[in-house]
């Protein structure tokens, strides 16, 4: 069984290629199961003049869907953060999809951390962008992660493209450094666009590092995660081969490609 993070999925009127039904056509191309589902974040709705919010529209797409799960959003430019956080859980969705470069703010944040605290204690996991994305790189330097994890040690999250190639060092220290106290496991590597086939892109992660993550966090640290729509089924059918392929335990390859993600979210 594969089960996947990281599909962000849209309107049709927003964009074609990245609705549900392509989300689950890819799926079965691929031999994947069960995927995590990100509603858009707000300003898409916004520039389109799509109605309604996105984490609704999400949970109108989700009823009776038995395979897809989903992830809600924050508006930043609304008010009550704790209320949409809390929002979130009432929707049933297993977390909450953040992109601080995108969204424009910053990791540590007083506006952050009001959305970590009651995200902690409603229990929903974070799925954070942690790389470079052409913004304020003090913002958003991967190290600030630790302080998320120092000052909520009950908040589970995973670092989507462990920092890409200009900061993975710091995701990893990220990770290594809060093995201790608090829920164990809690910082997560999210193994996502994370190819090497196309040489040193912004993503770009080589073998000897994936491994290292292993090496140095655990077997039950790595999520796979797609990045629909933005990567073909060809490209994540390479990424899944790659993955089995890799000189790692069994165990850790289906702790990547199913196990670790399953157990966080108990599904």
């Amino acid at each position: 069984m594969i089960i996947a993070n990281h599909a962000h999925v849209f309107p049709r009127e927003i964009k074609e290629s990245g609705t549900i039904d392509r989300l689950k056509a890819l799926m079965d191309e691929c031999s994947i199961d069960k995927a995590v589902c990100f509603a858009p974040f707000p300003d898409r709705f916004v520039e389109s003049g799509f109605p309604g919010d996105p984490n609704g529209w999400l949970a109108s797409q989700l009823k009776g869907e038995t395979d897809l799960y989903g992830f809600g959003v924050i508006d930043f430019d609304a008010p009550d953060l704790s209320g949409q956080v809390s929002r979130i859980k009432e929707l049933g969705f297993k977390g909450i999809k953040m992109h601080p470069p995108y969204q424009e703010f910053r990791i540590d944040s007083p506006e952050a951390f009001e959305v970590y605290e009651q995200a902690q204690e409603e229990g929903l996991f974070i799925t954070f962008h942690c790389g470079m994305h052409w913004h304020r790189l003090r913002d958003n330097l991967p190290v600030l992660y630790d302080e998320v994890a120092w000052n909520f040690p009950r908040l589970r999250f995973s670092l989507e493209h462990i920092g890409g190639y200009h900061f993975f060092n710091d995701a990893l220290a990220v990770m290594c450094n809060n093995t201790r106290g608090g829920v164990q496991p809690r910082v997560f590597a999210g193994w996502t666009s994370v190819t090497d086939k196309d040489g040193p892109s912004e993503w770009s992660l080589t073998d000897e590092q994936l491994k290292t993550v292993i090496f140095q966090t655990g077997e039950d640290r790595s999520i796979f995660g797609l990045d629909f729509p933005y990567n073909s089924a060809e490209d994540i059918k390479a990424d899944i081969a790659r993955i089995q392929n890799m000189d790692i335990s069994d165990t850790a390859k289906s702790n990547i490609l199913c196990n670790t993600l399953k157990n966080i979210l108990e599904i």
